[in-house]
C-alpha cells in the first residue's frame, strides 16, 4: 500500500514559498513558506505534518496493543512535538516527544506503560524515522 502527498516550491528559499496537498483530498494547497517553517509565522509546515502523522500513527497502534492485550481502552491521545534543528550537514529532525493520555478503566498502570513503549517501538512512523523519540505517558484507570 503507498498512500502519496505533493509539494510544489515556489522561488528561492528565503522569499519563495510552496504548497503540499495529500492524494485523498483529505487537504489540499497548504501553504507553507521559510517563515512558517523556521520562524513564528503561522501555517504548517512539513515538521507539523510529520508530528500530526506520527500522533495519529502512535494513538492507532497503542489503541490496538491494549486491545490485543486484552484492555479496553477508551480514549489515546497524543500530541507530538518534533524538533527541527540544524546539525553536521544541515538540517534534520533531531528529536520528537509523544505525549500520551491513555483512559484505560481498570487496568494496571505498569501494563499499559509497557505496551506503551511497545506500541512506539512498533507504530510504522516511529520505526521510519530515526531521529530521539520519547513517550511521556499518562495513563488514566
Amino acid at each position: 500500500m503507498a498512500r502519496k502527498a505533493s509539494a510544489e516550491w515556489y522561488g528561492d528559499l528565503k522569499s519563495g514559498k510552496g504548497a503540499m496537498s495529500g492524494s485523498s483530498g483529505a487537504f489540499a494547497d497548504l501553504a507553507f513558506s521559510f517563515s512558517t517553517r523556521f520562524e513564528e509565522e503561522p501555517g504548517t509546515n512539513p515538521e507539523e505534518l510529520v508530528a500530526a502523522a506520527h500522533a495519529g500513527c502512535f494513538s492507532m497502534a497503542f489503541s490496538n496493543e491494549l486491545a490485543s492485550a486484552g484492555l479496553n481502552p477508551t480514549s489515546v491521545k497524543t500530541e507530538a512535538a518534533v524538533s527541527l534543528g540544524e546539525v553536521e550537514g544541515g538540517f534534520a529532525i533531531t528529536k520528537i516527544v509523544l505525549t500520551s493520555v491513555a483512559n484505560v478503566p481498570g487496568a494496571d498502570e505498569a501494563k499499559v506503560r509497557e505496551i506503551g513503549a511497545a506500541a512506539k517501538a512498533g507504530c510504522p512512523i516511529s520505526r521510519s524515522l530515526t531521529g530521539d523519540i520519547t513517550l511521556e505517558l499518562t495513563v488514566e484507570t
